[in-house]
Parts: C-alpha cells; sequence; structure tokens
C-alpha cells in the first residue's frame, strides 16, 4: 500500500499564535514530522509504502490559549510519538510485537493524556490546558481512528465523502437527542464545550471507528478551524477542483477558512491511499464500523479560555 501526504498548518486571521499541531509517523522507518518542528513538511513524510507496522497520523488542537495550548498540543503528538517508536518511558509495556496499532495508538493516547494532565498541575503557567486528538492508524487491514474532542477526520471516495469520527461535543450531544438541529449546533453558544479532552482528567475514553480502504481514498484530518468554517461537500467540492493535488487542495482548503473569517488556527492533512494492493470500490459508499460511543462527561472548552465546566 502507498499513502501520499501533504499537510499544512496555519494561524488564521485572528489568533495571536497557533495552538494546533500534528504527527506524521511511519513506524517501519521511524520517519516521522510534526509542525511544531517547522511549518513546511518535508518532502521524505510525503509519500510511504506502508510496512507491517503501519503508519500514524494526528492532528491536535491545543486549549487554553497563548503558552497552555502550544504545549498541550505540542505535548499531544511528541507524547504519542515517543510512545510509539518506544523512546518513551515504560515503552516495553506500550505495545506488543503482535498488537494491532490503533489500540498501540490507544494506550499512547492515554499516556499522553496523563502527561499534559500531570504537566498542567505542576505548571501553574499551563493550569487548565488540554487538546484535542483525532488519529488514524493506516495498515494493510484498514484505516482506523481515534478520537478525543472535536478535531474531525473525513473519508472521500470518488463523488461521496463521510464524517469517519463523531464530535465529542455538547452540542452533538445535543443533536444526538433530538433537542436542536445539525444547523442550529453551527452556531449554538455552546459549540466550543467539548465532553473530552487531553489533559482535562487523569484518565479518558478515546472514540474509535474503522473504515475500509479502497485504491484512491483519501482521508482528511483537520482541527475546527477548517470543520467550523466549510461544510462537508465544500471540502469535497475544493478537493475534487484540485484535481488529485494534494497540495494544492490543501492549501486552497486553507484559504477557504481563512475566506470565511479565520477565527481560528487551521490544520489539515491529506493522505491518499494506492498500491496494487487495494482494490478499487464496487461503489462510492463509505462505511464506519465500530464506532464506539462518546463518554457523557464534559470536560472543557474548546477556544482559548481556560474555563471548565
Amino acid at each position: 500500500m502507498i499513502v501520499e501526504l501533504y499537510s499544512k498548518t496555519h494561524v488564521g486571521r485572528v489568533r495571536q499564535g497557533n495552538e494546533d499541531n500534528l504527527l506524521v509517523l511511519d513506524l517501519s522507518t521511524s520517519k516521522s514530522w510534526t509542525c511544531s518542528e517547522g511549518e513546511e513538511m518535508p518532502a521524505e513524510v510525503s509519500r510511504f509504502e506502508v510496512g507491517k507496522s503501519g503508519l500514524v497520523l494526528v492532528v491536535s488542537d491545543g486549549m487554553g490559549g497563548a503558552l497552555a495550548g502550544d504545549v498541550a498540543s505540542r505535548m499531544a503528538v511528541e507524547e504519542v510519538r515517543n510512545m510509539l517508536t518506544g523512546s518513551g518511558m515504560d515503552e516495553e509495556n506500550i505495545c506488543g510485537p503482535d498488537a494491532p496499532l490503533i489500540d498501540c495508538l490507544r494506550r499512547a493516547t492515554e499516556y499522553a493524556n496523563l502527561a499534559i494532565h500531570l504537566k498542567s498541575q505542576a505548571d501553574s503557567r499551563c493550569s487548565g490546558m488540554g487538546a484535542t486528538l483525532t488519529g488514524a492508524a493506516i495498515t494493510s487491514d484498514g484505516l482506523h481512528l481515534i478520537q478525543v474532542g472535536d478535531s474531525r477526520g473525513y473519508v472521500v471516495r470518488g463523488s461521496e465523502i463521510k464524517l469517519a469520527t463523531k464530535d465529542q461535543s455538547l452540542v452533538q450531544q445535543l443533536v444526538d437527542v433530538g433537542q436542536i438541529s445539525e444547523q442550529e449546533a453551527e452556531t449554538h453558544m455552546f459549540r466550543n464545550v467539548i465532553l473530552q479532552a487531553l489533559g482535562a482528567q487523569s484518565e479518558l475514553t478515546p472514540v474509535t471507528g474503522r473504515v475500509r480502504l479502497f485504491r484512491d481514498d483519501l482521508l482528511l484530518l483537520c482541527s475546527d478551524g477548517l470543520s467550523g468554517k466549510l461544510h462537508a461537500e465544500d471540502m469535497l467540492r475544493i478537493i475534487n477542483e484540485s484535481k488529485g493535488d494534494l497540495r494544492q487542495a490543501s492549501e486552497h482548503l486553507v484559504q477557504e477558512a481563512n475566506d470565511r473569517g479565520g477565527e481560528d488556527n487551521i490544520t489539515v492533512i491529506l493522505a491518499r491511499v494506492g498500491g496494487d494492493e487495494l482494490t478499487s470500490p464496487d461503489s462510492n459508499r463509505i462505511t464506519v464500523e465500530n464506532l464506539s460511543a462518546p463518554p457523557e462527561y464534559m470536560a472543557g472548552r474548546d477556544d482559548d479560555t481556560t474555563e471548565y465546566p
């Protein structure tokens, strides 16, 4: 399986700093990159032949404002990378030789949560900080997704796009029980309140799901700086207009979010899968399997404040 990648992050038009971060990690070669290591993605992490160990992609949106949000998202991607590559503490326990990659990513996410939580308690400058995390584990078995918070993962297949994650947010919960509509959720006064965040508590329950991959499927991971401004149909249109150019598609997605206000940081990862190992789909229908339910408790606000309900 071949995966082609492009990612882009932008501060937006309102915020003073960029509290988003991302991770590209090929576990077969240990090649990796986070956007805190440079704004332009290196060519060496733009294309991978996915080996037995798999490929991990992560988007994290920091919360807490200024220093704290940046620290939280950077810790999220770095702790996940360290644990998966064996450079973190207790690395011998994080993932057995035959453990599915999604299980390893879940354990690494849980460890990152604890590390951020302890940091927020130990350093008054980071008090109340947190971060979202949406991650993808790509192997020959398909695409597995893990989520904490309200960053998102979409899958594009031909003329169809599907939200493959489910926001762990208050407004999503209100939509689920029928109290508000999806349209009302877009402008609801509590749209930034999320049910989980890395660092908010010492333990958490990530949401997971699986998508079978077919040739030329496209994965889009993004922070809510993009999904809060563009509907899925807008994303699909921009991607299709880019005619397969991932860099152009990423830049146009970010530009469109900025043109619509750019009040938040914007981060995008686009990944296209191919190779002889994959078959062509019989239809454009996209199915998300085994999507676990989000937890009931509320954790924090996905904005510049440090307020927790």
